[in-house]
């Protein structure tokens, strides 16, 4: 992927190191604790799991919001490239996302990107590293640990900055779908639904923030010839990775349809691939489309 060079952004809150500790311990939901070891698949299923993690941790229904701790942000050191790179990739999105904003008459507001090491105050309560990336619609931030992308490497042997810059691109999708006010329209529906049809729009809020990836993608290389030989190909390998069905098989030996909330393998890729093609935002309507 080609990004040296490119503008970085200043919405970028440095917190590693900032005393949340990391590692040890369990990780706890609502009462209940795993075990670091327990939430390796929990954590790959996170990989761009995008605002579902936010109801785990703080059982949000209705967009409270749960009192932060206010940390102070560090400087990037000018020697740490992931840190460079992650700021780069939301720059990118940024100019993205305010062009196609106002083609529509409308002005981006654009998200910051905390990166964290271990455990993290969020707007939306504590989150972990075992959480995985995530966007907390409450604060309009998007939380990473990046050693993410190392067990991301290690667990499934994805590897690639642009496959890192799809996991960021994701989640400023979720960030768009904030703006546009369709999260809070799929939550008020989920409340008056059944756990399958809650799961079922679920699924179309995820596959619609992976169309938003690939809509950033389209643009991003149109305007500053971002992608390289490979690219593409770690991007579909990272979203054949993480569908539900493919995390089923792994963690329990068998899938159930009615229980994913994120897409298969096949329809993460095939809508990814939808917003890469065609560059329209108009393309990602998931809640409109026949056939996921």
């Amino acid at each position: 992927m080609r990004w040296d060079g490119n503008r970085e952004s200043d919405n970028v809150e440095d917190r590693r190191g900032d005393g949340g500790g990391g590692g040890g311990g369990g990780f706890s939901f609502g009462g209940g604790s795993l075990s670091i070891g327990g939430v390796v698949i929990a954590l790959i299923a996170s990989f761009i799991f995008g605002i579902n993690p936010l109801t785990l941790l703080s059982g949000m229904s209705g967009g409270g919001q749960v009192q932060q701790q206010q940390t102070p942000a560090h400087e990037t050191p000018a020697d740490d490239r992931e840190a460079k790179f992650m700021r780069t990739v939301l720059g990118d999105t940024e100019d993205t996302w305010a062009g196609l904003f106002k083609a529509q008459g409308e002005t981006y507001q654009p998200p910051k990107l905390v990166l964290f090491t271990g455990r993290v105050q969020t707007g939306c309560g504590a989150g972990q590293s075992a959480t995985g990336p995530f966007y907390c619609p409450a604060d309009r931030k998007v939380y990473i640990d990046l050693d993410f992308y190392r067990l991301m490497q290690q667990r499934f042997h994805v590897s690639g900055e642009f496959a890192q810059a799809y996991v960021i691109a994701h989640e400023v999708g979720h960030h768009v779908q904030n703006l546009m006010g369709l999260s809070d329209q799929v939550h008020r529906a989920q409340q008056q639904a059944s756990e399958k049809e809650g799961n079922a729009l679920s699924v179309k809020l995820e596959l619609q923030a992976d169309c938003y990836a690939g809509v950033w993608a389209f643009h991003a290389n149109q305007a500053r010839q971002i992608l390289e030989q490979g690219d593409v190909e770690t991007a579909l390998s990272a979203a054949t990775a993480i569908g539900d069905d493919a995390l089923q098989r792994q963690s329990q030996g068998q899938v159930v349809p009615d229980s994913f909330t994120h897409g298969s393998s096949a329809q993460r890729v095939r809508w990814f691939k939808r917003g890469l093609e065609t560059g329209e935002v108009a393309q990602c309507d998931t809640f409109q489309a026949r056939q996921l």
